[in-house]
């Protein structure tokens, strides 16, 4: 069993770890001499994801040599059989940060026998620090956050991400897009599901969903925002299976509404003979 004092040790730690990969990507911020590509058009990878992974390897190893770690870039390290695992995004909005658009961040989060616990997301251009623990408060720069009062669709404003895959496969959530921006005040899409998950937190929007997203991705903000308030599920309501690459996160107040938004939108197939129109009445 983890108790408080644990979590807030890995939490210090992880805060070291993203607050010293945050000052390495701001010396590479504009200065990359060489983007490549990880096999999949789009999914990019620089000199800068790999050397924040570097440091952030080298904070977590020296604190907690035996266990886990699941990072991007190196995949699996550690102790396979420990119930601890650290789950690293270095630079989350790799595209982003290549094309100098200010939206990125590091990502940490700690899975405890495969439950999120510990979350930590760094937005070094912003100098936003989010950081939760389970059975802490949410904060922001220290400060304690919490997601919005908004409690109808029709007045909220989503977040969501398109999959590297989505040029080949039908499955790429441009249908949902489409659809939910007719039944909302507006969708907005910004290329770091760390960072949507911190903004659900902080009550900047009011809720996100992604499908195609990794683990680390996804870890460290499920954290902040159960610990803000809110709630995280499988689109359909049910608690989030994390193998899936698909999430609804929320604050808590619209969650069944989008939920069951989402599992009515009919396939982008069927679009040319489809009329999207927003529904009246409260969600």
């Amino acid at each position: 069993m983890t108790n408080d004092q644990q979590l807030q040790t890995f939490l210090d730690v992880a805060t070291e770890a993203a607050l010293t990969a945050g000052a390495v990507l701001l010396c590479y911020l504009g200065k990359l001499e060489e983007i490549k590509e990880k096999g999949r058009s789009g999914d990019l990878v620089t000199a800068a994801d790999k050397a924040s992974e570097v440091v952030i390897l080298e904070v977590l190893q020296r604190h907690f040599p035996t266990h886990a770690i699941l990072a991007e870039e190196s995949g699996k390290l550690g102790n396979a059989n420990s119930e601890f695992c650290w789950a690293i995004d270095p630079l989350d909005g790799t595209t982003n940060f290549a094309h100098q658009y200010p939206c990125f961040a590091v990502s940490i989060g700690l899975l405890v026998a495969g439950v999120p616990q510990v979350g930590v997301i760094f937005d070094p251009y912003r100098n936003e620090l989010f950081r939760g623990a389970k059975g802490a408060i949410a904060t922001c720069n220290r400060q304690p956050i919490r997601v919005s009062t908004t409690s109808e669709l029709n007045k909220s404003l989503l977040l969501t991400g398109f999959a590297y895959d989505r040029r080949e496969t039908a499955d790429n959530n441009y249908a949902e897009f489409c659809y939910l921006t007719h039944l909302t005040q507006g969708v907005r899409r910004s290329g770091a599901a760390a960072l949507d998950l911190a903004y659900v937190a902080s009550g900047r929007v009011d809720g996100y969903w992604e499908r195609g997203i990794s683990l680390w991705d996804i870890a460290a903000g499920i954290v902040i925002l159960e610990a803000a308030g809110g709630q995280v599920s499988a689109y359909d309501g049910d608690p989030i299976d994390l193998a899936t690459g698909r999430i609804l996160a929320t604050n808590g107040l619209i969650h069944a509404s989008l939920s069951q938004e989402l599992l009515k939108v009919p396939p982008l197939s069927t679009w040319g003979n489809y009329n999207p129109k927003p529904q009246s009445g409260n969600y």
